[in-house]
């Protein structure tokens, strides 16, 4: 028998991971990331807590930024997905407000407290109309 996912309530550690990539402030945040977790976002591999945050610097330092979580599932062997939206403008141009939908599927080493193993992200299109 296959596996299905639940939809369930989001964690704490998730929302505090989603304000860490908007704050750039990683703390508690970060914590269920290792020296071992690797993250894919889009084409990208990033291995390594440190490297990750730095990823996340390098994108969003220029924006401002707000994630919100919309969905929010459980599924067997550790797997946890989520459903969001991002908002985001350029400091510069901060009336200027895009949306953009993401997904992250984490995998999870580890349940309480978390510890993540893999993280995959595919965040947009920004302009559906620009790929159709």
């Amino acid at each position: 028998m296959a596996d299905t996912a639940q939809a369930t309530a989001v964690p704490g550690w998730v929302l505090e991971f989603m304000d860490a990539i908007d704050t750039l402030e990683f703390g508690e945040g970060f914590a269920p990331l290792t020296d071992n977790t690797d993250m894919y976002f889009g084409t990208a591999h990033i291995h390594g807590v440190e490297a990750i945050k730095e990823f996340f610097v390098k994108i969003d330092a220029p924006l401002i930024i707000s994630h919100e979580v919309l969905e929010f599932w459980t599924a067997g062997d550790g797997v946890r997905l989520l459903r969001g939206e991002a908002a985001m403008a350029k400091k510069s141009e901060p009336e200027r407000v895009v949306r953009a939908p993401f997904m992250h599927i984490f995998y999870l080493d580890r349940e309480e407290p978390a510890r993540i193993r893999t993280l995959r992200v595919t965040a947009g299109p920004l302009q559906t109309d620009a790929v159709m």
